[in-house]
């Protein structure tokens, strides 16, 4: 687990020099055929190399859930363990991390009517009127959420028109945890400064690949609109907004820069919260030899186990 651009695919590569591993994606956005660039995607090369799975499994149209990646992940990890294999999850989307370990709650799945009357409103009078609706209805999902954050007010009001009832009740109602035995590991900078260096770096490297043009080809061929969650993702939004003429190429790179900045901070937000992970610095020279040392005294540590 780890923060965007804190070399977590670079490890899991390493790692897989040693290990017999195969790789689950742990990336809302890697899913999506055709979003390679924005992000950054492992090469084909470095999926020849090791099995890679949750990569480009649906189109930009379609959504995905936690709900969904659990069933999927549970589902890989019992096949790859039944090969012999271990399962190395991979990735930065850390509301599917935490569900993963923890258990769901009993949400309901996206229902794409209920989705397409909640954006039509959104059009007709705005995200913030939509968040005074739902502190109606669920206080304390609201007092969470901005009046912006169109995504997270979309599900909440999504999931109490489908099932009748508020998202923070149903989130109490867990379903049982993951079952089986985790070693975990978090990469984290030492130096958050030096961390916005590599995003700023790595955001310019994406634009000069062809983001801006990826993302034209992909409103070629896709029906896509601004909305989805495809297009709600960092480096996409902002490449959007440039297509769109709403912003000019440098406000794209800065805004670029700033989104997934501030991408990162909630990442680590996370990770600070998940108290049992080990974390590594992401900027040691000695990283790789660090962290599969740890993986191979964790697995020791659990054949000695009765």
């Amino acid at each position: 687990m780890g923060p965007t651009a804190s070399g977590k695919s670079a490890l899991a590569a390493r790692l897989a020099d040693h290990l017999p591993v195969e790789i689950v994606s742990v990336d809302s956005a890697q899913i999506y055929r055709g979003m390679d660039i924005g992000t950054a995607k492992p090469s084909a090369a470095e999926r020849r190399a090791v099995p890679h799975h949750l990569i480009d499994i649906l189109d930009p149209t379609e959504s995905y859930s936690a709900a969904r990646f659990c069933a999927d992940a549970l589902k890989l990890i019992r096949e790859i363990s039944a090969r012999g294999r271990t399962p190395l999850l991979v990735g930065g989307t850390m509301l599917y991390f935490k569900a993963l370990r923890e258990g769901l709650s009993d949400l309901p799945d996206s229902d794409p009517a209920v989705r397409a009357q909640i954006d039509a409103e959104a059009a007709e009078r705005g995200w913030p009127a939509l968040h005074a609706q739902l502190a109606k209805i669920d206080a304390p999902t609201a007092a969470r959420l901005k009046p912006t954050d169109a995504q997270r007010i979309q599900r909440a009001l999504e999931i109490h028109r489908v099932a009748g009832k508020p998202m923070s009740k149903l989130l109490a109602r867990k379903k049982s945890a993951l079952p089986f035995r985790l070693v975990e590991l978090a990469l984290a900078p030492s130096d958050r400064s030096e961390l916005h260096r590599r995003i700023e770096a790595r955001f310019d490297a994406m634009l000069e690949r062809g983001l801006v043009e990826e993302l034209r080809t992909l409103r070629k061929r896709y029906a896509l609109r601004p909305a989805l969650p495809s297009m709600r993702c960092v480096g996409y939004r902002q490449a959007w907004q440039y297509l769109e003429g709403e912003i000019g190429r440098k406000e794209l790179r800065d805004r670029g820069v700033a989104a997934t900045r501030q991408l990162a901070k909630r990442q680590l937000t996370w990770l600070r919260a998940m108290k049992t992970v080990r974390s590594f610095d992401c900027l040691a020279e000695d990283l790789d030899a660090e962290a599969l040392d740890h993986v191979r005294r964790d697995i020791n540590r659990a054949s000695l186990d009765p």
